[in-house]
C-alpha cells in the first residue's frame, strides 16, 4: 500500500493559483492531504488547482479571499472547517513581488508588500489558531525569500516584508510550542516561475552555485517535509532552498 504521510490531514495554501503555491498544494495533496486552495482574484487559476488536486484522489475546495482583509480570512477558515472539520497545515505563501527603484517606490506599494506577506500571515495564522491547536500534528509554514538575507536593489518593500516574516516565524514558534504546533519558514532562492508585470532585474543578477534556477516542486518538497512527521522536532527555523546562492544560518 502506498505510504501517505499526510493522509487525513487538511491544508490551507494561500496564493495557491500558480507557481510555488500551486506546487505546494499539489505536493501536499500527493502526500495524502485534502487542500483548501486560496486565491484573491485569479479564480480560474485556483479552480484549475482544485481540479488537479481532485485528480490526485484528494478532496479540495476553492476559498477565494484577500488575506489582508480579516473578515474575509475568518470566513475562509470557517468554510474550511465546515467542509473538512479540521485544519492541520497552514502555508502562508501569498506575497507581492513587484519591483521598483527606491526613489520611485510609493508608500502604497511599500505598505501593500507588508499587508500581503506579513499582515496576511498574521490574519491567517490567528484565524486558524484554535483549529491548528486541536490537531495532533499541526504545522504553520511561511514562505519567505532569499533577499531577506541578501538584500536586493529595487525590492526594498519585498525584502523588508520577507525579513519581518522571518521574525514572525520565530515569535510564533514560541506561541504555538505549548500546543505542539510547529512554525517554520521556507526561503526560496531563484526559482523558475511566471511573474506578471514584474521587472526581471533581480532575477537576472544572481547565479546559484548549482548553475541553474530552482523548480517550484523543489520548494514544495521542503514544505512537504516541514508539514510531515519527520519534522516534528523542527520549529522556529528558516530553511533555505536556493541552490547555493546564499550560504548561511
Amino acid at each position: 500500500m502506498e505510504h501517505l504521510p499526510l493522509s487525513g490531514k487538511v491544508a490551507l495554501v494561500t496564493g495557491a493559483g500558480r507557481n510555488i503555491g500551486r506546487a505546494i498544494a499539489l505536493a501536499l495533496a500527493g502526500a495524502g492531504a485534502n487542500i483548501a486552495v486560496n486565491v484573491n482574484t485569479q479564480r480560474a487559476e485556483g479552480q484549475a488547482v482544485v481540479d488537479e488536486v481532485i485528480a490526485l484522489g484528494r478532496d479540495a475546495v476553492l476559498v477565494q479571499a484577500d488575506v489582508t482583509q480579516r473578515p474575509a480570512v475568518d470566513a475562509m477558515v470557517e468554510t474550511i472547517l465546515q467542509r473538512f472539520g479540521a485544519l492541520d497545515i497552514l502555508v502562508n505563501n501569498a506575497a507581492v513581488r513587484h519591483e521598483a527603484a527606491f526613489p520611485d517606490l510609493s508608500y502604497a506599494d511599500w505598505r501593500r508588500a507588508f499587508e500581503v506577506s506579513v499582515d496576511g500571515a498574521f490574519h491567517c495564522t490567528q484565524a486558524a489558531f484554535a483549529a491548528l491547536c486541536k490537531s495532533d500534528s499541526a504545522a504553520v509554514i511561511n514562505i519567505g525569500g532569499l533577499t531577506a538575507n541578501t538584500g536586493a536593489a529595487r525590492r526594498a518593500h519585498v525584502v523588508a516584508a520577507k525579513a519581518a516574516l522571518g521574525g514572525l516565524t520565530r515569535a510564533l514558534a514560541h506561541d504555538f510550542a505549548p500546543h505542539g504546533v510547529t512554525v517554520n519558514c521556507v526561503a526560496p532562492g531563484m526559482v523558475n516561475t511566471v511573474h506578471q508585470n514584474a521587472d526581471p532585474h533581480h532575477r537576472a543578477t544572481h547565479t546559484p552555485l548549482l548553475e541553474r534556477r530552482g523548480h517550484p516542486d523543489e520548494i514544495a518538497s521542503a514544505v512537504l517535509w516541514l508539514a510531515g512527521p519527520g519534522a516534528r522536532f523542527t520549529t522556529g527555523q528558516t530553511i533555505h532552498v536556493n541552490g547555493g546562492t546564499f550560504l548561511g544560518a
